[in-house]
This record gives structure tokens, sequence and C-alpha cells, in this order.
């Protein structure tokens, strides 16, 4: 039914970082600044940010929108790698499932190119994947990202693949999927017990494992 299969990094196959750790690193590319954000600016550059929203919080301030990047981006990478190296993150348990696809794997995620890097080198997944893809530490970058196809159809050409399942853990990754013409799989892990779509996956599942009942 696939030629390939897809995955999501984080909350898919690394366990995401504490939501309160990001906005600690967003925080400190606004003390960088010499800033104090309202509450909505903090988060518009913390989780899930959009070009719209990006570019409200660079205009209210003043920032340089590429200079402001590059410190939010940096401070957030940082906090991820020091948090993998104290073994707080960690890969899921049934992250060995990777082992056992017979088809070609790649790897599509909105977290920094250089973190998605480290975190397949670190926990030794590098070599599940055929491609791999994080975003660029630019403002371009922010456009790029799911929903947004443009990686997700990077991969696919890279493999050679005519069809492929995504797999991930929030809406924009269904989404993403739908846009690029894939089918997709929801992977409700603990972190999205309460998390509610508003758009339908093709599958959803509760381990990597069953993906294997989809493939056949």
């Amino acid at each position: 039914m696939y030629d390939a299969v897809l995955f999501d990094n984080d909350g898919v196959l690394v366990k995401p970082p504490e939501r309160d750790l990001l906005r600690k690193a967003t925080r400190s590319a606004f003390d960088e600044f010499d800033v104090d954000p309202t509450d909505d600016h903090l988060v518009a550059v913390t989780h899930s940010a959009t070009p719209d929203g990006f570019r409200e919080v660079c205009e209210a301030y003043g920032f340089d929108p590429d200079s402001f990047w590059k410190a939010r981006d940096s401070a957030a990478s940082k906090i991820q790698l020091r948090e993998i190296r104290a073994g707080r993150t960690t890969t899921y348990d049934d992250i060995d499932a990777l082992s056992s696809f017979e088809r070609p794997l790649g790897l599509v995620s909105s977290n920094q190119q250089a973190t998605v890097e480290f975190m397949l080198e670190y926990f030794d997944l590098e070599r599940h994947f055929e491609t791999y893809y994080g975003r660029p530490p630019t403002v371009e970058g922010i456009r790029q990202k799911k929903p947004n196809p443009y990686f997700l159809d990077r991969a696919l050409a890279d493999i050679g693949a005519e069809t492929a399942l995504f797999v991930g853990d929030s809406e924009s990754d269904v989404v993403a999927a739908d846009n690029a013409g894939m089918d997709s799989a929801f992977i409700r892990r603990p972190h999205r017990t309460e998390y509610e779509l508003s758009v339908e996956p093709t599958y959803e599942i509760e381990g990597l494992s069953e993906i294997f009942e989809v493939l056949d």
C-alpha cells in the first residue's frame, strides 16, 4: 500500500522536552534584546511559531527578524541538547520497532536541523533512515515547516517513492500529510492523552508496532 514510511521525531520517536523548558529558552532570547515580553508574545515564538505570529512579535519590539530568530533557535537547541545529555529526554520504549520495517524510512521534523541531527546520532537512529529533515535556523525555515508539505515532498523525492504514510503526533502533522497527498497515522503518545484534533487522520495508533498492522 505504501512505498515508504515517514516519521515526525519529537513526540513520536523521542520524548518531547518539557514545555516550560522551551518557554524558559525563549525568554532568554528576549533577555538578549533587553525585552520583557507579554505572555502572548512569549507563547507566539515558543510553541509552533507561525510566520504571522513571529512577524507580529518582531514589529512590536522592533527586532531584526533574522537576529531574533537566531537567538531564539540557539537557546531552544541548547536546552534540548542539555536535557538529552542529562538523560532527561529519551526515546520511547518501542523505538526498536524501527529495525523491523522492510520499507524505506524517512524523518521530517519541525525542530532545528542541527538538533535533529544530534538526536539521531546520540540515540543511534540515523542508520534507520534513508533521509531526514529538520528546518533550517532561519526565518524562511518557519515558512517551510509543517503543515507546509515542503520537507515531506523532499523526503519522498529523496527516497524515490510514490506513496508514503506519515506518522506524527500533532494536528500540523496530519494537515502536512494531507497537503502532501499522503495518508497519516496520528500516534497518541502519553503527552497527547487529552489532545483533540479538528482534522481526521487516516489512522490513529498508540505505538510504533501498530504501524505494521496498517502496512499489512
